[in-house]
């Protein structure tokens, strides 16, 4: 059932090809310590973009004080590599189709990084532009427990406010069974990321481009 819901899914995708209708624009959004976050935005990323989406890779800004940052190797490390990924802003979520944002898990909750950034959109939200859009989330714990899953809730929070579409990978197909992760592909072990959820991030990222080139085709034929 999983995979006929996908496979109908890509099957959009492919006549909204012969369509007159834009390329999905993704924005994947995240904030990330010391890189397992963004080594899964990165997957994402490519693989949306692989799936025929326009993509927006963008950072959140880091609050942190330096001094805390050089306090921890992988921390410091991440942090000049990230530099060259560009800053969100606001127009990066207007702009979007699609928006997938990650966070690691502090206290089972949303980093105050991504936090922070999600605060700045309250002019956009009142004013109806982050409505109607696709919108999914990703996580990393440094333990099993760590609060991935409440983290990813915590975040679809702000995406209900904000009259998103919530496209979470669920069971749809084996890939995302294996990952065993039905709010969003996420990561616990504080080591590096396995094949298997990097998969399982590609799978996700194709459901989230199926899912709004389906929105935004079926919104064109609407409307033409």
């Amino acid at each position: 059932m999983g995979n006929s819901n996908l496979n109908y899914l890509k099957l959009s995708w492919k006549k909204r090809q012969n369509m007159t209708v834009e390329p999905v624009k993704v924005s994947v959004i995240f904030y990330s310590a010391t890189g397992n976050v963004t080594a899964l935005a990165k997957q994402l990323a490519e693989s949306a973009e692989k799936a025929g989406a326009e993509v927006r890779l963008r950072r959140v800004t880091e609050l942190a004080p330096q001094a805390a940052i050089d306090s921890n190797p992988a921390w410091a490390a991440n942090y000049e590599a990230i530099q060259e990924i560009p800053v969100a802003t606001a127009d990066d979520v207007v702009w979007a189709d699609a928006v997938v944002m990650g966070s690691p898990t502090r206290y089972g909750n949303v980093a105050a990084q991504l936090k922070q950034f999600l605060d700045t959109l309250g002019p956009q939200w009142f004013q109806g532009q982050l409505a109607d859009k696709v919108y999914s989330g990703f996580a990393a714990a440094s333990g099993k427990h760590g609060g991935n899953e409440s983290t990813l809730l915590a975040l679809y929070n702000s995406f209900h406010h904000f009259g998103g579409i919530i496209v979470a990978p669920g069971y749809a197909n084996e890939t995302l069974f294996a990952n065993a992760s039905p709010y969003g592909v996420s990561h616990w072990n504080g080591y590096d990321i396995d094949e298997q959820t990097l998969a399982g991030a590609t799978a996700q990222a194709e459901r989230v481009v199926a899912t709004a080139a389906a929105l935004k085709a079926g919104r064109a034929a609407i409307a033409g």
